[in-house]
């Protein structure tokens, strides 16, 4: 247990004491979860299985293009660079639009 007077600890102390609880719960929880994966490892065992076989967890992948939203705008010089028109504008189309240019000129089949 804690057996020490917090207001008799200097700043420097006590922040080290924060970094210290902070790591002490990371690695609690840390530890907390081998026993878990452990124990459910022998339980799977026991059974005749292993736990990735259980588990079956699909594996997580990036975006894939069915997520990505498709193409509105072309750069008029470099058809590589397109924005779908979401988000935040590439610099390029605020170049164009401050240039005069209109956000239409840059659709795509327009």
């Amino acid at each position: 247990m804690f057996n020490q007077d917090l207001n008799a600890m200097s700043l420097k102390e006590l922040r080290q004491l924060q970094k210290d609880v902070a790591t002490a719960i990371e690695t609690y929880e840390a530890r907390q979860k081998e026993a878990a994966r452990l124990e459910l490892e022998e339980l799977a065992k026991a059974r005749g299985y292993s736990l990735s076989e259980l588990a079956a967890i699909p594996v997580r992948r990036g975006r894939t293009s069915a997520t990505l939203s498709a193409a509105k705008y072309r750069h008029p010089e470099n058809p590589e660079q397109t924005w779908s028109g979401r988000g935040r504008r590439p610099a390029w189309v605020k170049a164009v639009l401050d240039a005069g240019g209109s956000l239409e000129s840059l659709r795509i089949g327009a």
